[in-house]
């Protein structure tokens, strides 16, 4: 069972960029704007929400459980193990235990992590200590609200984060959730290949 993940019952700002243009197929893979979450994980969510709201802070979430059918659509527009999972071998946002996010400012905008989300390069790895001091303390409060609350990062991507024994979950279908991501065609989508 998956857990949806929207205000108010949760206090992030979401905006799942696989449910439009803004993002590295340059097109929606997502047919539903819907945030999910396995409870486990939405439960640390909420821990981390709390943490960055005690620091002055917002959790924006860019993505959350991923059906197998979207792992296979991100992996034909970046076969790149490094930074997609092998949907072969299983993303741990299929299993609903990992989340895309950043932090926003009391502003609403988001604080500047050196890359945008879905930047695919080395410039985007946490550690980094050729990014400017601000961006590094940024990602480090990042890190710092996430570890915090139970979560693993990912050594090649600031925003990503998941339970650290994500792989004890099983991997789900959009069927899974109730077909409320990928349900109906999307014009221009490439056909999943299991």
């Amino acid at each position: 069972m998956l857990i949806e993940i929207a205000p108010p019952a949760f206090d992030v700002a979401v905006d799942l960029r696989y449910a439009t243009d803004d993002n590295l197929t340059g097109r929606p893979v997502y047919r539903r704007a819907v945030c999910l979450l396995h409870p486990e994980a939405a439960a640390r969510l909420t821990r981390a929400a709390e943490l960055a709201r005690g620091a002055g802070f917002r959790l924006r979430v860019y993505d959350a459980f991923r059906p197998v059918e979207a792992q296979w659509e991100l992996w034909h527009a970046l076969p790149d193990p490094v930074y997609i999972a092998d949907p072969r071998l299983g993303s741990n946002h299929s299993r609903g235990v990992a989340v895309d996010l950043t932090l926003d400012g009391a502003d609403g905008r988001s604080l500047d992590m050196g890359t945008p989300f879905d930047d695919m390069t080395e410039r985007s790895h946490h550690g980094r200590a050729d990014l400017p001091p601000a961006v590094q303390r940024n990602r480090a409060l990042l890190l710092g609200i996430m570890t915090a609350a139970g979560w693993r990062h990912y050594d090649a991507e600031w925003w990503h984060y998941q339970l650290p024994d994500a792989e004890r979950h099983p991997l789900l279908t959009d069927a899974a959730a109730g077909g409320r991501m990928m349900a109906g065609p999307v014009p221009g989508r490439v056909p999943a290949v299991a």
